[in-house]
């Protein structure tokens, strides 16, 4: 199997397929492909996977795509603007992502949904009680909304977030949520009420554009009915 990520703002991602070789991905997530690519659509991990990306904001039904031919090609792009980033995952490896993270993988990589441990984090981080949850091996390939962060944190070390801006972090990794201290910082910060906290140690990636914001900034623009 080769990839590559093409363009710029609106990336897509070319993967050529020898015979035998598949990738799964969300119902819609495939832009377009060569023949002799077989396209089966099923709830993968039964009906607790189906129900559980469900509440995580995924598809219930999962699309796998099986080159039949000697060689094929497939493409999948980003929803909105931003990055693909691919990620080799190693045996047991895994990755708790935000919503709509998952563009593609292979076969032998599992993609579940997961709780936050947190009731706070649940109730008041943004993406509500049900992340994603991605485990190895296998190649995994993540949409990040925007441009791509990465950072390394220390055991110990806490980095404070708007939780939109929170795409993937390694399970040592400790997401909690913490009350923005101080009245005037609340009313006229406009960050409101609520900051993610991510205790280190483990990896974490950032994401420059949530969807949201860019959804608001839009909005101001579209006209309204006059009453």
């Amino acid at each position: 199997m080769k990839y590559e990520v093409k363009h710029t703002v609106m990336q897509m991602l070319e993967v050529q397929l020898s015979s035998g070789e598949a990738l799964y991905t969300q119902a819609g997530g495939m832009a377009w492909m060569s023949d002799g690519i077989d396209m089966t659509t099923s709830g993968k991990g039964g009906l607790g996977g189906m129900l559980g990306r469900a509440l995580s904001g995924s598809s219930l039904l999962l699309t796998t795509y099986t080159c039949n031919a000697p060689g094929g090609m497939i493409t999948f792009v980003t929803d909105n603007p931003g990055k693909i980033l691919p990620m080799e995952l190693a045996p047991g490896q895994q990755i708790i992502a935000q919503r709509d993270t998952f563009l593609t993988a292979t076969p032998s990589v599992t993609f579940e949904a997961t709780f936050t441990k947190k009731f706070g984090a649940g109730v008041f981080g943004g993406e509500g009680f049900v992340l994603q949850k991605i485990t190895g091996p296998g190649l995994f390939f993540a949409q990040i909304d925007g441009e791509c962060e990465e950072y390394n944190l220390a055991p110990g070390q806490v980095m404070k977030v708007d939780a939109g801006h929170i795409a993937m972090f390694e399970p040592t990794v400790t997401y909690d949520i913490q009350m923005v201290k101080g009245i005037t910082n609340i009313l006229f910060a406009g960050e409101g009420l609520f900051l993610a906290t991510l205790r280190g140690p483990g990896r974490v990636w950032l994401q420059t554009m949530p969807l949201s914001k860019l959804a608001a900034a839009v909005r101001q623009f579209i006209p309204t009915k006059s009453s």
